[in-house]
């Protein structure tokens, strides 16, 4: 199977290649430096020769404070990169597995959150990180959407610092 990896410099990133050591998976990593997510031509230039069979979004931007003032930063990142990603995705066939987040929820539900459930994010990157969302569903890719609350790696725990 070939694999896009975007975002392979962060500790989620980084723990995914850590997954595939050893597996007979081809895996082609990006870190940001070597793909900009919000760079619609890169994207497209990255993936297309790759012709994969997944692509996995490990890229965001996830300072939740910092996206408060820097939104179209987040926007960039978080919502049009996975727009660009899920073009890429539907043009090659590829399957998009993208990394969201719990803060597209209000928090107020009392109860753990379903997938179903309306989404009412309070902050710039809760509505930034549903946009992408919204555009990965809009694209007709065929797509995984993983919303996570902690992410957990061998050495780190990485978590979205709350506003």
């Amino acid at each position: 199977m070939r694999i896009v990896l975007t975002g392979a410099g962060g500790g989620l990133g980084r723990a995914f290649i850590g997954t595939l050591e050893g597996s007979s998976h081809e895996l082609r990593p990006f870190t940001h430096a070597e793909l900009d997510i919000g760079d619609a031509g890169a994207v497209a230039n990255a993936v297309a020769p790759l012709r994969p069979d997944v692509i996995v979004n490990a890229a965001a931007f996830t300072g939740v404070d910092a996206c408060e003032t820097e939104v179209e930063r987040a926007m960039r990142d978080n919502a049009q990169g996975p727009e660009f990603l899920a073009m890429a995705a539907l043009e090659t066939g590829a399957v998009l597995v993208h990394v969201s987040t719990d803060y597209v929820f209000d928090g107020e539900k009392g109860t753990p959150y379903r997938e179903d459930d309306a989404t009412n994010p309070t902050s710039a990157y809760g509505r930034s990180k549903l946009q992408g969302e919204e555009a990965i569903r809009a694209s007709g890719c065929r797509h995984v959407i993983l919303r996570t609350s902690w992410v957990y790696a061998a050495r780190t725990v990485l978590r979205a610092t709350p506003s």
